[in-house]
């Protein structure tokens, strides 16, 4: 249930958003024993955390990603068996899929680069591959299958951690109210109402760039589609190879085979990404070049019987990894926890740690500094920073 603020207390904290990112850090902050209030335009579980597909994986784009996702991927594990039904936790799996031969020594060097840093996986050669997953097309080089790696339903599982975990207490939800403004003081609605927190916390994804304006993001678009049940038809997440450059394009329109078992039998089919557009309508040409690629590696697809096909659009930074800690003078007092882009799901428990060891002043459980906002202000040594109105 979601509840109007009315009159109490000023909140110890204020979290803009409850998608999975705004409800972890709601949550975290909570378990600390901070009142918090979050606020949302929408519901609970919306925008990009419904748009998306609740892949929990860890990846090796650079240091710091890595080692994100893998103390993510921790948290995700030990919180599993709280989850419920509803929440379609599931340890599926990735597997890697490789093409050609480029594709296979790119998965010697994914696995190496993972065992380095004990993250366990196994090499599978062609006919291993094959007797994993049949429905995959024969010729492919190989795969790198990476056991741990899992999928959540994630706007249920946002749901549980604002609602129903042990922290939920001390939350109290207003869905359908636009903020339109925040401070270091509280924060206002397109109402008028201003809303007082000792704390202010921006985690809408993308619709934090109306909220504090020079913070650097763009929306990039993907499109998803599922279809009927198909019970195991594929075991595992099944993403090529050639996806982690596909993902990093930083124009135009790219697409990538990704593939995922939902627990109801279901296939949600990805990726696609677009920098181009705002347009949240589903582009038929786009998705048939995302379903024609995915063809190429599951030869049964055209035969499958799709049910519904959207878009979502991810907040994506210059150096792709999410902004978490104080915004500065884009915005003094208030806190971001926003640029996740496509691992919002998988990141958003491990945001809230970082987030929540700033806030409170203690030890963050990983080096936080690679996250930080201030990394894009202008008299920082590293990226400029990039104005997007």
């Amino acid at each position: 249930m979601s509840a109007g603020m009315g009159s109490h207390t000023i909140a110890d904290a204020i979290v803009v958003g409850a998608g999975i990112v705004g409800a972890a850090c709601a949550a975290e902050l909570a378990a600390y024993g901070l009142r918090v209030d979050v606020i949302d335009a929408q519901g609970i579980g919306g925008g990009a955390t419904a748009a998306g597909m609740g892949h929990l994986v860890v990846m090796n784009d650079s240091p710091a990603e890595f080692a994100l996702t893998r103390y993510a991927r921790v948290l995700w594990l030990a919180l599993a068996p709280e989850l419920r039904a509803r929440d379609a936790f599931a340890r599926c799996g990735t597997l890697w899929v490789a093409a050609d031969d480029e594709e296979w020594r790119a998965a010697l060097a994914m696995h190496e680069a993972f065992a380095s840093q004990g993250v366990a996986g196994e090499l599978l050669d062609a006919a291993a591959l094959r007797a994993c997953e049949p429905a995959l097309a024969p010729g492919m080089a190989g795969g790198l299958r990476i056991t741990d790696d899992s999928i959540v339903y994630a706007p249920t599982a946002a749901q549980w951690l604002l609602e129903a975990s042990p922290a939920a207490a001390k939350i109290r939800v207003r869905t359908g109210a636009e903020v339109v403004a925040v401070d270091a003081e509280g924060v206002t609605l397109a109402n008028g109402e201003h809303v007082r927190g000792a704390r202010v916390i921006v985690a809408n994804g993308s619709g934090a760039r109306r909220l504090v304006p020079s913070v650097p993001l763009r929306p990039k678009k993907g499109h998803l589609l599922i279809t009927d049940r198909y019970p195991g038809l594929i075991r595992h997440q099944l993403l090529e190879l050639g996806y982690i450059k596909s993902a990093h394009h930083a124009t135009g329109t790219s697409v990538a085979f990704n593939a995922q078992p939902r627990p109801t039998g279901q296939l949600l089919l990805g990726s696609s990404r677009q920098f181009d557009t705002t347009d949240p309508a589903v582009e038929m040409p786009v998705l048939a070049q995302m379903l024609r690629r995915a063809a190429r590696y599951l030869p049964e697809l055209p035969t499958l019987n799709g049910l519904r096909a959207w878009t979502g659009f991810r907040a994506a930074s210059p150096d792709g990894l999410p902004l978490i800690g104080p915004a500065g003078d884009a915005a003094p007092g208030v806190w971001l926890a926003v640029g996740h882009e496509g691992l919002g799901v998988t990141t958003s428990l491990a945001t809230a740690k970082l987030l929540a060891a700033q806030i409170l002043r203690t030890d963050p459980p990983i080096p936080v500094a690679p996250y930080l906002p201030q990394r894009f202000a202008p008299a920082h040594d590293g990226p400029e920073m990039e104005t997007l109105q």
